[in-house]
């Protein structure tokens, strides 16, 4: 890294008094052999091992690399530790403050720092996805000539928001969640270590057990909580962190939700799954996550009525009322009270007998006609309404159905191509059944051969 005056001030100032920073920052990983989790990415060998000098370099040099995980697990962490382990020149900038002009003063800075010095320079760009696509253009010179060697830390899935040209030029390392054994560890490595909280305090299991809820596997939120309970802890001249001391410090867990990321797609699919699934108290869950990350209530609601349909459709027709309704409600209310409605229609869908036949029925029948299954309208079905349509043969000799005693006419309605296939098959699920007799005696009367 290349420190200015008040950075190399504030880490004089931080190597003198340690609790001048967080907990989280104190607790940070010296080498990679403290990293908690993530084995998979530091085995004997791997790009980061070889990143801090553990390994070949010249031609088989380390690959610029694309960190990607949820907030918590390590990106920056790991960084860091390249930073202070690495003989290497290391720059770091965060896509949210550095633009285009910073990237080149890098890349001229790297140029230089090689050619005068024969010093590799490593680049950390934090949170990449901010990054437009010119932005990220302006790094592949740099990354394909190996004038830096890149390491990209993103929350977003990087196969949307990282350039093809990027990703192909870099090795996509992916971290996991933390276990809450990884968490745990390192809450009882910040309890005891002298650069965290030196024994000033003690966890009991309850308590510990809570904080690794709180957590979620992120562990920065581990040691940030963690923190806070044991400085009310010590204000009260106590030694033990008592669990009602943790929920007075730590009002609630932060919901593990990016509305902006693939998380949004990730917990909407859970909760259309797991109304499927005829799981209410699970669907009513990633309601629940929805709506306390601030999701729009209108998304939420087209995903109930889509799911009426594909998943619910005639074995209960009211479903895709409920849904609509829903939408229509909280369109006109919104947030908080819109809360109420969604439960609504999640639990009367979730609970809803299921048929995907009206799913399968329109998927097979454009499948036909992709193939080119269609064939002309039979002519005692086309339009004899204008001048010279008779001439043509045009709804000559179509049987009207209203006219007959039973209202069905047995003729053919399909083109001669498809004529015998058979699209919807009804399931007995719920209302359905019902639909499943009508459509055995209506094929059987209108002398259809298929099933």
């Amino acid at each position: 890294m290349e420190p200015d005056l008040f950075t190399a001030a504030a880490e004089e100032r931080q190597e003198k008094d340690p609790a001048a920073s967080p907990l989280a920052v104190r607790m940070r990983p010296r080498t990679l052999d403290e990293v908690v989790g993530q084995q998979h990415l530091l085995k004997p060998g791997s790009p980061l091992r070889r990143l801090v000098g553990e390994g070949a370099g010249g031609p088989a040099g380390p690959s610029s690399v694309i960190l990607w995980g949820p907030p918590g697990t390590g990106k920056t962490t790991l960084a860091y530790v390249v930073s202070k382990a690495t003989n290497k020149r290391f720059v770091e900038l965060s896509a949210i403050t550095a633009g285009v002009k910073e990237v080149r003063a890098v890349i001229d800075g790297a140029r230089r720092a090689t050619g005068g010095f024969g010093k590799e320079t490593v680049l950390f760009l934090d949170e990449i996805h901010r990054f437009s696509k010119a932005q990220q253009d302006s790094l592949l010179p740099a990354v394909e000539n190996r004038w830096v060697t890149l390491i990209a830390a993103t929350t977003e899935n990087p196969y949307f928001s990282v350039i093809s040209p990027l990703l192909s030029r870099s090795l996509l390392l992916t971290l996991e969640p933390l276990t809450d054994d990884d968490v745990r560890g390192l809450l009882r490595r910040a309890l005891t270590d002298e650069r965290g909280l030196g024994d000033a305090v003690t966890l009991p299991e309850d308590t510990e057990g809570h904080l690794l809820r709180i957590a979620g596997g992120d562990a920065r939120r581990a040691l940030t909580a963690l923190e806070a309970a044991a400085g009310a802890t010590l204000d009260k001249g106590e030694a033990e962190v008592s669990l009602q001391t943790l929920e007075e410090t730590v009002d609630r867990a932060a919901v593990k939700y990016d509305r902006d990321g693939d998380q949004h797609y990730d917990v909407a699919s859970a909760l259309i799954k797991s109304i499927r699934g005829s799981d209410v108290d699970a669907a009513l869950h990633y309601l629940a996550r929805m709506i306390e990350a601030g999701e729009d209530p209108r998304f939420i609601a087209r995903r109930l009525m889509i799911s009426a349909s594909e998943d619910i459709g005639l074995a209960d027709p009211n479903a895709l009322p409920i849904a609509v309704a829903a939408a229509q409600a909280v369109a006109m209310i919104g947030f908080p009270e819109a809360a109420l409605t969604l439960s609504h229609a999640t639990i009367a869908l979730a609970l809803a007998p299921k048929s995907n036949a009206a799913t399968t029925a329109i998927g097979a029948a454009m499948e036909d006609v992709r193939k080119g299954l269609a064939g002309p309208v039979p002519p005692h079905l086309r339009d004899g309404h204008y001048k010279g349509a008779a001439k043509l043969g045009h709804a000559q000799g179509y049987v009207y159905p209203h006219d007959l005693p039973e209202g069905i006419a047995a003729q053919q309605y399909a083109p001669d191509a498809i004529k015998d296939r058979a699209y919807y098959e009804p399931t007995r699920h719920g209302a359905e059944a019902r639909y499943a007799d009508a459509v055995e005696w209506t094929r059987k009367h209108l002398g259809r051969k298929g099933s």
